[in-house]
């Protein structure tokens, strides 16, 4: 393991990760169709060193888009094309669908941006598992098995085109009226059950040669993809047992498709919201998402094996109800939202700690976000951490100007970006076409 971190910044909807966050004071209600909200948000994370931002992606919406913006960018390719001309050193990483984007285009529009940014992109190669996404695209959702064995010919295609116009291939000598050696640009006709292309693709090789592979996943399947083909895996923790069971797992995935373990980062993910008081961070989620806890009170009671009245969120669990709670033993988030409770909070303030959130909070000063990462990533948990703030104006600058200057004092963090690709910031082996 390093002796400093990854880490990277989410970079979504235009607002920031909590329900409400688009009527933040002081936020652009229309920053969801803003591409200089998001060229705004980005150069904030790089102000503070930050190895990448990470764009999610699910080309669907289910949620209440009456009350609420879609989770995601407009599109990522063109969101971090637009962030790429208005930054210099800071990773660009998107997810693109093995399941429904055919390789050639996955291939275009990453090598593409890879160029356009020099060598800072990396693809987060992940399946589709949404019926809602399958109907977006008029198909019907193919089982587990079949869309990773989909996933393993498209990355292995993506890489091969990639690689389809060799490194040096690009001559553009005016004199002679050369512009490239054709011998090294030729088609790979490659096919198989799922995917085929004849390429070659006509991109040349970025300052990093390709994109960086980027995973996100935790079943059987995911960790055979993974291990074969990622890089870096973007990861889901709730503890530190549960986040180095799960590195370990990717680490020894790879070793079965004998590559070096140390190859592949682990990068869990981390909500904050920071405030100079835990009291004050609070206030602001329940400002923003306090309309959602009766709903949530709910869930929270089956969490801990009991029945919570949504007309009693100003008040602490009883004494009784403290007795009889019972950790479900299939979440592991119920743990910590007791442990919360016992503390003595109200229903509403033990919502706010975001205890049913899909990642651990951070809910009070700086030094608290850096503790926890300090803790996870000593406990050899970790690589580093993707960050969500939530809310990206002011909370993205919070958590440079707060927890990046102690985790740098504490020698966790590093002081200057030592490379200028993608690849330089996570530390990984160069690869030009396949591995």
């Amino acid at each position: 393991m390093s002796e400093q971190m990854i880490i990277g910044m989410h970079l979504g909807n235009g607002y920031g990760n909590l329900p409400g966050s688009w009527r933040a004071p002081g936020v652009e209600p229309t920053s969801y169709a803003s591409f200089d909200a998001k060229v705004r948000h980005a150069q904030a994370a790089e102000r503070g060193k930050l190895q990448f931002l990470f764009l999610p992606d699910g080309p669907s919406h289910v949620g209440d888009i009456e009350n609420e913006p879609p989770n995601f960018n407009l599109d990522v390719i063109i969101t971090l094309a637009a962030v790429a001309r208005e930054t210099t050193r800071i990773g660009l990483v998107a997810t693109g669908s093995t399941t429904f984007t055919e390789p050639f285009t996955l291939a275009r529009q990453f090598k593409a941006l890879d160029v356009l940014s020099h060598g800072r992109t990396g693809w987060n190669a992940v399946t589709s598992s949404g019926e809602d996404v399958a109907a977006n695209y008029g198909r019907s959702l193919t089982s587990g098995p079949e869309r990773y064995a989909r996933a393993h010919e498209t990355v292995q295609l993506v890489q091969s085109l990639w690689g389809s116009w060799g490194e040096s291939a690009w001559v553009h000598d005016q004199e002679t009226g050369r512009f490239a050696d054709a011998e090294q640009i030729a088609p790979i006709n490659l096919g198989g059950a799922h995917v085929a292309s004849r390429g070659p693709l006509y991109i040349p090789p970025s300052e990093q040669g390709q994109p960086v592979i980027f995973h996100a996943g935790g079943s059987a399947n995911s960790l055979e993809l993974a291990g074969r083909f990622a890089d870096a895996v973007i990861g889901a923790a709730f503890t530190i047992e549960d986040a180095r069971a799960q590195r370990d797992a990717f680490r020894h995935a790879a070793e079965r498709a004998g590559r070096d373990p140390d190859a592949i980062r682990y990068v869990a993910g981390l909500m904050t919201s920071l405030a100079d008081t835990r009291r004050d961070a609070l206030d602001r989620r329940i400002l923003l998402s306090g309309r959602t806890f009766p709903q949530r009170a709910s869930y929270l009671g089956r969490m801990l094996g009991l029945h919570l009245d949504h007309t009693h969120l100003d008040e602490p669990l009883s004494a009784r109800q403290l007795s009889a709670a019972r950790p479900s033993p299939g979440d592991p988030r119920s743990g910590h939202a007791l442990a919360i409770a016992r503390e003595g909070w109200t229903v509403r303030d033990v919502l706010a700690h975001g205890v049913i959130d899909y990642h651990p909070v951070i809910v009070g000063p700086a030094s608290d976000a850096a503790d926890h990462m300090q803790e996870w990533f000593e406990a050899g948990a970790v690589d580093g951490f993707w960050v969500s703030p939530d809310v990206y104006d002011g909370g993205i600058d919070a958590f440079v100007d707060g927890v990046v200057p102690i985790l740098q004092d504490r020698g966790l963090f590093h002081l200057e970006y030592e490379g200028s690709t993608l690849r330089d910031h996570l530390d990984v082996p160069a690869l030009y076409g396949t591995r």
